[in-house]
């Protein structure tokens, strides 16, 4: 297993400093972000003939992709489609739908031409707030959303197996699959797509209550992509407001904060070696956006606390499933 770092928080910095830095840290693989107003990869260059240059800068480095990442464009394809979703593309639902489909396709072509297995992204979710079941139409409206997820994404989950990609889809507060039993319902409404996984996050699923380890276990083969990012609950803050605070995520105060790896609650052993038993044995990558720290020391100290964890080589032993 390797750990990679997800650059996007370096947007501000040229790709190549970056990966000179980074790759002096000890980080082996990097997840770069590729939604247009992203600085560290240009997919339309990249699939006019551009992949050698960005293949030959990262090997530079002694680096690999783990993923190409389009999680604010693919959310255009469900949605919501109000002027939340302005900044990434402005016009009708309708245009904006198009214009998702058509940079997710792109994206995966990308991938392709790099070499990159995985391409990460959201689902979307054309109003979020139907998960609550009040009014009681809004469990209808809900299960309504997974056929409307099976028309608008089953063709792009075509693409990408035709391309020999696979879309791995990030389990998140706003898009259809949320959490564990809605990730399961994704799978079986797209009918068990050898192309459909997981781009998995613990901090998600801790933040809402849940043992991270279990999503490992019910969906083992189904996870393409790790993020390793790092979440804590703030009891004094969480005692008088609740979980689904509201406010800036950098507030440090925040009853739910994201951390720096192992400054949080999840429980990193248990989720490494849950991954080893199913046979993940990829990339671990490294999401910082943690308030209490800098970018650069999150990232240093991110990288000396997985790296003692990843040593570890899985036994010679077949999965269950």
């Amino acid at each position: 297993m390797k750990v990679g770092l997800f650059t996007v928080l370096y947007n501000d910095r040229p790709l190549e400093k970056v990966l000179e830095y980074i790759s002096q840290l000890g980080y082996e693989a990097v997840e770069l972000a590729c939604w247009k107003g992203s600085n560290h990869i240009d997919i339309d260059k990249v699939v006019s003939g551009g992949a050698g240059e960005v293949r030959k800068l990262v090997g530079k480095y002694g680096m690999t992709i783990s993923a190409l990442s389009n999680h604010l464009e693919g959310q255009l394809i469900l949605g919501p489609h109000d002027e939340s979703t302005d900044i990434w593309f402005k016009g009708s639902p309708e245009e904006k739908v198009k214009y998702g489909v058509a940079r997710m396709k792109r994206t995966i072509e990308a991938a392709q031409a790099l070499d990159v297995p995985v391409v990460c992204s959201f689902t979307g979710a054309p109003d979020w707030s139907k998960w609550y079941n009040f009014p009681p139409t809004n469990e209808e409206i809900w299960n309504r959303y997974f056929q409307l997820f099976k028309e608008r994404w089953l063709p792009v989950l075509d693409y990408a197996k035709d391309h020999g990609v696979k879309i791995a889809f990030e389990t998140h507060p706003m898009e259809l699959n949320y959490n564990l039993d809605t990730a399961k319902m994704l799978v079986e409404a797209a009918g068990g797509h050898s192309a459909l996984g997981f781009n998995y996050d613990p901090s998600h699923l801790l933040w809402q209550q849940m043992d991270p380890v279990y999503f490992i276990y019910e969906l083992h083969d189904r996870i393409f992509h790790v993020h390793a990012k790092d979440v804590e609950v703030v009891p004094h803050a969480a005692m008088r407001t609740g979980v689904l605070a509201y406010g800036p995520w950098n507030r440090v105060a925040r009853p739910v904060r994201f951390r720096t790896v192992g400054w949080g609650q999840i429980p990193w052993r248990r989720v490494i070696t849950a991954l080893l038993e199913v046979g993940y044995d990829y990339v671990l990558s490294v999401e910082h956006e943690d308030p209490c720290f800098s970018r650069d020391s999150g990232v240093e100290q991110a990288i000396q606390f997985l790296k003692p964890l990843v040593k570890v080589r899985p036994p010679e032993v077949k999965p269950w499933w």
